[in-house]
């Protein structure tokens, strides 16, 4: 038996666009995941739809949220990890020099993508406080979001498995409608498991919708 697929009708003045970890380490091949996640961003072309996603919101004046991933020289103090964590703090994923300096942020992984800087830091888009391990439970964007009126969201970004469906569940336990965009994200391949097919079965049996990024760019556009 199929399971119901329910939809979601974009509101522009209701519904945002969440990016979740925009960020050279995940989504360039210097980044220092490229070895594990790069099959999939490629197979997915997830570089190119997060952009055409980015596009869209801003040309039909949807406002944009970006739920970022740092981690300053305290966090390494932490006494106890789950394995993902153990291993981005091994391999310096997301290293800021401190909460309030940007000294080595420009170019490092925890940057922006280069081609989403034009979006991201056009004086409009809400970068949230970073979330610390996977979800928005210990950032503001739940709060920013209903702040504005917000009780939809279309989400991607990075890692499917991880911090997008993360996100979903708590935006879904908050009252949020979420439609997650199944190309505009990606996850690592390892001797474990593949993480984006895990997330897909994940993001059909949970979110509202879920739908391709021509999909979404469609909806945006047409949307009233």
């Amino acid at each position: 038996m199929a399971l119901p697929n329910p939809g979601m009708t974009i509101d522009p003045e209701r519904t945002a666009l969440v990016i979740t970890d925009p960020q050279n380490d995940f989504l360039s091949p210097n980044g220092v995941t490229w070895g594990v996640v790069g099959e999939s961003v490629t197979e997915n072309k997830t570089v190119e739809n997060i952009e055409r996603l980015l596009k869209a919101a801003k040309q039909k004046g949807i406002p944009v949220f970006i739920s970022p991933h740092y981690y300053y020289p305290t966090d390494h103090g932490w006494q106890f990890e789950g394995a993902l964590e153990t291993l981005m703090h091994n391999i310096g994923m997301f290293d800021r020099r401190g909460a309030l300096s940007l000294d080595g942020f420009k170019g490092s992984g925890a940057d922006w993508l280069e081609g989403y800087k034009p979006y991201i830091e056009d004086g409009k888009t809400v970068v949230t406080s970073p979330h610390k391990v996977y979800g928005p439970e210990s950032n503001d964007l739940v709060l920013q979001l209903r702040k504005r009126g917000i009780d939809k969201v279309i989400l991607g970004g990075m890692s499917a498995n991880l911090c997008v469906e993360a996100h979903m569940r708590e935006l879904l336990e908050q009252g949020f409608e979420v439609t997650v965009v199944k190309d505009a994200t990606a996850a690592a391949k390892v001797e474990e498991g593949d993480g984006y097919q895990t997330a897909l079965v994940n993001f059909r049996y949970l979110a509202n919708t879920v739908w391709t990024t021509a999909q979404a760019v469609e909806a945006i556009t047409q949307s009233r």
